[in-house]
């Protein structure tokens, strides 16, 4: 019985600690530091979320850029479901789903040129990518600029203004943000 007391109050003490205080603590730091990031890096537009800088979107239409194959559960980029196919280079399953998306994409871009875009045809490890390599968009470049009417030249630079080079540049590849390209398309034409 009588470390039944001590043992009582150090429970609720770290129980304190540990499930109200450091909870409190590190989300008043990150909405301080970091307020876009800690409210899950929403994109806004005209006071409508539109979508969440890190995760991709399902966009199929042709007048919109498609991002990488999602491999997330039931249905694409169910962020939910994350995951990725772990299928292994050898397996033939991902040799005929791969066969499939080539087919897929070269019906969607009849007018693309040269090969198809590794990012294209395989899915991340989290199934959830926002971001496509800009071949991959300039490789999209001619169905879209065509299905909005658009010189071919006008969607080659938005693509490229939207093109994000990470600082320093041998840390990672320059992206393009899916979701942001296509408001941005939508704000050209609308």
């Amino acid at each position: 019985m009588s470390q039944l007391r001590p043992a009582l109050i150090l429970l609720l003490l770290l129980t304190l600690v540990t499930g109200v205080f450091y909870p409190l603590l590190t989300t008043a730091l990150a909405q301080w530091l970091l307020p876009l990031p800690a409210n899950g890096s929403l994109i806004e537009v005209a006071g409508e979320t539109r979508g969440s800088a890190p995760i991709g979107q399902n966009f199929v239409r042709a007048d919109y850029f498609h991002g990488r194959p999602s491999a997330a559960g039931d249905a694409p980029y169910n962020a939910l479901a994350s995951s990725g196919s772990n299928l292994a280079a050898s397996n033939p399953a991902l040799d005929q789903a791969i066969v499939g998306r080539v087919q897929a994409l070269r019906a969607q871009n009849p007018q693309a040129e040269g090969a198809i875009p590794v990012d294209l045809l395989t899915a991340s490890g989290s199934g959830l990518d926002p971001q496509i390599s800009p071949a991959a968009a300039h490789w999209q470049a001619p169905r879209v600029a065509a299905a909005r009417q658009l010189p071919l030249e006008q969607v080659q630079q938005l693509i490229d203004a939207h093109t994000v080079t990470p600082r320093p540049a041998f840390i990672g590849d320059p992206v393009v943000n899916v979701l942001e390209l296509n408001l941005a398309l939508d704000k050209l034409t609308h």
